[in-house]
């Protein structure tokens, strides 16, 4: 199954579980993304902020130095708790051979704390690095961060997330999924910005993006 077949299925099951009203609050938060946030999430042709954070082992990791050595790929989560984050995270792994084999790195990013993406890459059999962005500072440069409205944190309450707790801040806010292809240049030539966290790029669309790119430079 493709990564969209799978995140339908998931989608499917999920109506039949949620409540109607919470359902309603977050399509309302979801439609209210798209006629802002989305409209600001950095774009192709931007030069992409500098992104320097720690991985899942403690270390630190410059994406300027992977840079140096082909393009790269920057997808962010919301966290491993997030079930579709899970799927996409599993579907780059599976064509992690064929990125590096085009001479591209890939790199994830959520606002977890690195105990909990060390939990994610464990959990997911992760080959790459997944970093931690405490306090969402790459996030922010990257122009995807939304903060809770009172009805969507309560709507997250009800489904048992406490999402300060897990990103170790006081601040219930989160990056929308979005994934970024960077040339060596450090300008974007790929994004994928849909803030409907159901919705993901399939990964073979961002590496051929990514390797055409690569050949016409």
């Amino acid at each position: 199954m493709s990564l969209k077949e799978q995140l339908t299925e998931l989608r499917a099951g999920s109506l039949k579980r949620v409540p109607p009203e919470r359902q309603a609050i977050v399509e309302r938060h979801i439609e209210e993304l798209r006629n802002g946030l989305a409209q600001r999430a950095l774009q192709v042709g931007a030069v992409a902020p500098e992104i320097v954070l720690t991985n899942a082992k403690g270390e630190i990791v410059d994406v300027g130095m992977l840079l140096k050595r082909g393009p790269v790929i920057v997808t962010f989560y919301r966290g491993g708790w997030c079930p579709y984050c899970n799927l996409e995270l599993r579907a780059f792994q599976r064509i992690l051979p064929d990125i590096e084999a085009a001479g591209a790195s890939l790199v994830a990013i959520s606002p977890e704390k690195p105990d909990d993406t060390l939990t994610t890459t464990e959990k997911n059999a992760l080959a790459f690095e997944v970093l931690s962005d405490v306090g969402l500072k790459v996030g922010r440069a990257f122009g995807l961060v939304y903060v809770f409205s009172d009805a969507l944190k309560g709507a997250y309450q009800g489904f048992g997330r406490d999402i300060p707790g897990t990103n170790g801040t006081d601040e219930w806010a989160l990056p929308i999924s979005a994934t970024y292809g960077i040339g060596r240049d450090g300008r974007i030539v790929y994004a994928y910005t849909d803030p409907d966290y159901r919705d993901r790029a399939e990964p073979e669309d961002v590496l051929k993006v990514l390797t055409g790119a690569a050949v016409a430079a």
